[in-house]
């Protein structure tokens, strides 16, 4: 039986400014029905990944952000969510006036294009996949999960370091499913990568869950990043027409170095941006 927590590695540094962590959020969702409509035939598991230091400089710089634009309580923190943002609704309201919109806008680009993490983006066409699987098509979760893994365990292993991973906890059979898919891969391995790999990266078998009301910084990160990246992984596979308008363009845009990508030529297809079944239309 393997422990809760694994030591990686003796003479792997694993002190708090050597660790990672991996945070994760999706677009889309991970079920079968109407898989035709762009809105439901992809998910997207969208990971953003820290170094301690780095992430407690971002987490410092965004809770700055909302102080500056958004008043509140700090017993009541603001926590962003896409959706409330870009309508202006609840705390964003400020968010209505013009000016006030172009500012927020503008500093929040630069709060994230000043961070340092790291990109990876899973996109699994559902639709496809039941063309070519059928009723044999794993969970459009798990292969997403076991993808998003097998890059970060790759990328810990390469630079001699350890982690761990934090998603939104939904509730109920989500969470399970979650938690599931994270132990799965930890202890069987993901496709042709074998589950040392993963042991030997990654500080515990457990996936950590947080509400949203826990004001998580890199949870809030993916969220902001899910859907308009989502979309730009389906534009350069001509899986969907663009640009992507206003805010989400401008988005996309300043991470776009943030990807992760080949260690020795740079590529990002397949290392930052994951389409699965590839080459769908």
């Amino acid at each position: 039986m393997l422990s809760s927590s694994v030591d990686a590695s003796a003479s792997r540094p694993s002190e708090f400014d050597d660790r990672f962590r991996l945070y994760l959020d999706e677009s889309g969702d991970h079920v079968f029905r109407e898989v035709v409509e762009p809105a439901h035939r992809f998910l997207c598991l969208l990971g953003c990944w820290f170094q301690n230091p780095a992430y407690l400089r971002f987490s410092d710089d965004l809770e700055a952000l909302k102080r500056k634009f958004l008043p509140h309580h700090p017993d009541n923190p603001v926590v962003l969510h896409r959706e409330d943002m870009l309508n202006a609704r609840r705390e964003f309201k400020h968010l209505r006036d013009p000016a006030i919109r172009n500012a927020w806008d503008t500093e929040l680009l630069e709060v994230i294009q000043r961070a340092d993490f790291k990109i990876v983006a899973v996109v699994i066409d559902k639709l496809a996949l039941r063309s070519a699987y059928g009723d044999d098509a794993a969970h459009p979760y798990h292969l997403a999960l076991g993808f998003m893994l097998q890059r970060y365990a790759g990328y810990l292993n390469h630079i001699n370091r350890v982690g761990d991973v934090m998603a939104e906890a939904r509730g109920g059979v989500e969470d399970r499913r979650l938690k599931d898919s994270h132990v799965r891969t930890f202890e069987q391995g993901a496709w042709s990568v074998g589950a040392e790999v993963f042991q030997r990266a990654l500080t515990s078998r457990e996936l950590k869950l947080k509400t949203k009301g826990a004001n998580i910084a890199g949870l809030q990160l993916a969220d902001l990043l899910g859907h308009p990246v989502k979309n730009l992984v389906l534009l350069e596979n001509g899986l969907l027409e663009g640009p992507q308008p206003g805010f989400a363009g401008r988005l996309s845009e300043s991470v776009s170095a943030k990807f992760n990508r080949h260690i020795y030529d740079g590529r990002v297809k397949g290392y930052g941006k994951v389409l699965f079944p590839r080459g769908t239309k």
